[in-house]
């Protein structure tokens, strides 16, 4: 994990949910890449670092790493306005001939 000192339970935190949706498949199909719904404190260095955690067993390699925060809307709730939260999404671009698969995923960590 390249000499990051971070404990796992942080790297563990950091990856809260894959982002579907038509251009994340797009991305994955023409580009190799990922999408990731994240904590909006993590940095790139601890993005990578989570991801090769998660996909330990399948020997994921992380190339790059890009960050956006998103604005949350400005919704009405009846006479009221109101505001979605901000997050966070980062795209994150894997080595060549290799593929996260969301279905055989490393719980040996989490125990």
């Amino acid at each position: 994990m390249n000499n990051l000192n971070i404990s796992h339970e942080r790297l563990l935190k950091i990856i809260l949910a894959p982002h579907i949706s038509e251009k994340t498949t797009f991305l994955g199909e023409r580009n190799n890449q990922s999408v990731f719904r994240v904590s909006t404190d993590a940095t790139k260095k601890e993005i990578k670092a989570a991801v090769e955690l998660l996909w330990k067993e399948q020997k994921i390699e992380v190339i790059n790493v890009r960050t956006i925060n998103v604005k949350g809307k400005r919704k009405r709730f009846g006479r009221f306005m109101g505001s979605r939260s901000d997050w966070k999404k980062a795209v994150v671009s894997i080595k060549k001939g290799q593929e996260i698969s969301f279905t055989n995923f490393s719980t040996a960590e989490a125990k």
